[in-house]
Order: structure tokens, then C-alpha cells, then sequence
């Protein structure tokens, strides 16, 4: 009979750690509930948007005029902006552990393989010399190779290209290479440099003052009125093709 009152606290502590189980499960459960509306939602948003601007980029009065462009940009940024905020939605709550029981599974998008034509770089983790267990010498298996799609910042280079000079010890006639064809006379802006400022402006309708700042950002700095003599410049050398 003495130990009654340890084994009422005891049953005490028990009740308590299940009701402290039952009422966390209850709110991972309502935590779930919310999460998967807010997700059925921004999915149902997600396909209106689309609509919208494949909508607009057929229609030929829309993706042309400066007016469509602008809003389809517009539309695309804040479609990417719900992509995002959904899938991080979606990690929070996997990572909290808030799916109900028996409720569907949340639709994760189809990882397919990434394009086989992009070179591939070997990166080999270092591996052990010897058995951490008895350091004996150890004989490869196999391997198991992970991909994951990387991307190499833009770099910027001045190329100098040099004509030497020759004089002939003979005849003292001087001679010279003559001057590689560029296709901006006198300019200081490479082929590829221009494709690619072109390439923007007229295939990703990005306008000169944005390429300007985002060349600033990465340490180049580049006018308005620089870009735009390039690229009357180099419309008008291409304007036979």
C-alpha cells in the first residue's frame, strides 16, 4: 500500500505524455490539412497562369506588341514566383513530418534525366586507403555516381590581338599582317559579344537598359547609348542576310 501514491503518479505522468502525443498529432494533422488546401490552390493558380500566357503568346496581336511582351513577362514572374513558393511549401512540410495518414500523396515532379549532351566532369570522393574496421588493403566493388546539372558563370576577357611588325635587314621594307575583319569597324565589341547582346534584345526581348545593368553587376560596365550604336551597327551589317 505504500506504493500507491508512485503508482498514481505514474499513471498520471502516462495520461499526460499521451494526451502531449495526441495533441501534437493533431496539430501535424491540421498543419497538413492547411498546407495541402494552400498547395490545391497555387496548383489550380499554377494551371490558370499557364493558360493565360500560352494564350497570349498565340495571339498574334500579344506576344508581338510591347504591351503583350511586358504583361507576359509579368505573368511569367509571378508563375515562377507560385512554382517556388509551392515547392517550398512542400519541403517544410516533409521535412516536419506533416502528411496525414492515409492522405494523397503530394505530386512531386518527374525528374527526368539530364541532357545526355552536356560534357560531364568527373569528381571521385576520396575513399578510405585501408579497412576502418581491421585496416586491411581494400579492392574496389563498384561505384555509385550521382549527377547534378551545375552551371559556369559568364566570364569576360579582353583579347588583344597583336600585328607585328617586320622590317626586311635587306631591303628595310616594312611589313605588317593586315587587320583581322571585325564586324563593327574600329568597335571593341567581339562577335560572340555581339551575338549575344542581339540574341537578348530581339530573341528574349530583354531591352538595352536591362542587359546594361545586369553587365554592371558583373564588373562591366556598358552604356545605353554604347549598346545601342552596336547594335545599329551590327543590324546594319547583317541586313544583307
Amino acid at each position: 500500500m505504500t506504493r500507491a501514491p508512485d503508482q498514481t503518479g505514474d499513471v498520471e505522468a502516462l495520461r499526460a505524455a499521451l494526451a502531449a502525443e495526441r495533441e501534437a498529432r493533431i496539430a501535424a494533422e491540421a498543419r497538413a490539412t492547411g498546407l495541402e488546401a494552400r498547395a490545391t490552390g497555387a496548383e489550380a493558380m499554377i494551371a490558370h497562369l499557364k493558360l493565360v500566357i500560352a494564350k497570349l503568346r498565340h495571339d498574334k496581336f500579344g506576344a508581338s506588341s510591347e504591351r503583350g511582351r511586358k504583361l507576359i513577362d509579368q505573368l511569367e514572374l509571378e508563375l515562377g514566383d507560385l512554382i517556388a513558393t509551392v515547392a517550398e511549401e512542400a519541403a517544410r512540410a516533409e521535412s516536419q513530418g506533416g502528411e496525414r495518414p492515409g492522405a494523397p500523396p503530394h505530386r512531386k515532379p518527374v525528374r527526368g534525366p539530364l541532357p545526355a549532351h552536356l560534357p560531364r566532369e568527373r569528381v571521385v570522393v576520396p575513399s578510405p586507403a585501408a579497412c576502418p574496421c581491421c585496416g586491411g588493403k581494400l579492392s574496389k566493388l563498384g561505384e555509385d555516381i550521382t549527377e547534378t546539372l551545375e552551371v559556369v558563370p559568364r566570364s569576360w576577357k579582353v583579347i588583344q590581338t597583336v600585328r607585328e611588325r617586320f622590317s626586311c635587314r635587306s631591303c628595310e621594307t616594312i611589313t605588317q599582317p593586315p587587320t583581322p575583319f571585325h564586324p563593327i569597324a574600329r568597335g571593341r565589341a567581339g562577335p560572340n559579344l555581339l551575338a549575344m547582346i542581339l540574341e537578348a534584345k530581339f530573341g528574349q526581348h530583354l531591352p538595352l537598359n536591362r542587359q546594361s545593368e545586369t553587365y554592371g553587376r558583373e564588373g562591366v560596365e556598358l552604356s545605353v547609348s554604347t549598346l545601342a550604336d552596336w547594335v545599329g551597327t551590327a543590324a546594319a551589317v547583317l541586313s544583307p542576310l
